[in-house]
């Protein structure tokens, strides 16, 4: 079978299912034991909120980003790339979460991305608060072992708790670091602003040694240098991406738990995204889409567009030894 969106010449975007881009879904259920064979990347919604510490409601984003993403279309203009051509993608639906209960949703969470990352899928989380990022990690840690983990965020989230909790959204980077999940080495934060406690704000990541890349330094040094410097950092080294949301400025994302001024145009997000091309995603996320705070839907709009990017970037990887013959 080909997994490739309709075809929205032949079909009206507002008919049919709701799915990611239009995507046909498959269910963890459907065909083998691991997964259907032939989809390289899998759309999974992860609508868990609990570990949010101000606004709630991002147990709604999976739904409002794929209704963002009605009008993405097959070919990327920057890459020159048919994306179908080199990858199968599916939306897998979204993960059966324990509302209230962090720690048994992370159990389901990387239960059911398990047999994605086991089958060679690259599973692409549409959040739901950044807590489920702990979660994702789990899964792909299991099969490629310590990976690199980019980061586009207005916050580090590598406190070690948040009112006396430890699984939280401001906590899962520490979490990620002491269980081994992720390498530092080959992980940076970037577009960090706004307001702080103090200066161990950023000096707890660098602390974990992870390099840090504030939204400061992203406007002084631009974006071709902070493209550099992700791209520097995870080397060829298996990474995970994870865009939060926040990163973007509450003028092109006001749709989020965490709101912070100053930081990324969505024409910047996009750019600064596909300009990654040829980092080796094993696994990714788009998270903290707020539907209550987004009334015209700009911000699920937006989040599509970067899971989309996220999806070129898994194409293009596929498409280099075609291209190298």
């Amino acid at each position: 079978m080909r997994y490739e969106p309709v075809n929205s010449l032949e079909s009206p975007r507002f008919s049919g299912v709701r799915t990611f881009m239009r995507l046909p879904h498959a269910r963890p259920d459907a065909g083998p034991a691991d997964g259907p064979d032939g989809v390289d990347v899998a759309f999974v919604g992860l609508p868990f909120d609990t570990g949010s510490s101000f606004r709630v409601g991002s147990r709604f984003g999976p739904e409002a980003i794929r209704a963002g993403s009605a009008l993405l279309r097959p070919y990327h203009p920057e890459l020159d790339l048919p994306i179908f051509r080199w990858v199968g993608a599916v939306d897998w639906g979204d993960v059966a979460v324990v509302p209230g209960f962090t720690e048994e949703s992370y159990q389901r969470i990387e239960a059911g991305l398990a047999p994605l990352v086991r089958r060679g899928a690259v599973p692409i989380g549409l959040g739901g608060d950044h807590s489920v990022t702990l979660a994702e990690l789990r899964a792909v840690a299991a099969v490629h072992g310590p990976v690199g983990l980019l980061q586009v965020d207005a916050h580090p989230d590598s406190w070690d708790l948040h009112f006396g909790q430890r699984y939280t959204h401001g906590t899962f980077v520490r979490r990620a670091v002491e269980e081994g999940l992720v390498d530092p080495a080959a992980s940076i934060q970037v577009g960090l602003r706004g307001s702080g406690y103090g200066p161990e704000d950023l000096d707890q990541s660098r602390e974990l040694g992870i390099e840090v890349m504030t939204m400061r330094e992203v406007r002084r040094l631009g974006l071709d240098e902070a493209s550099r410097r992700m791209r520097a950092r995870a080397g060829d080294r298996a990474v995970f991406l994870s865009f939060d949301i926040d990163s973007l400025d509450p003028a092109y994302a006001p749709g989020t738990g965490t709101p912070e001024i100053g930081g990324f145009t969505s024409g910047e997000a996009v750019t600064l995204l596909w300009t990654l091309a040829g980092v080796r995603l094993v696994g990714a996320d788009v998270v903290e889409v707020l539907p209550a705070h987004d009334p015209a839907g700009i911000t699920a709009v937006a989040a599509a567009n970067l899971a989309y990017q996220l999806l070129a970037l898994v194409a293009w990887r596929k498409r280099r030894p075609a291209r190298a013959s």
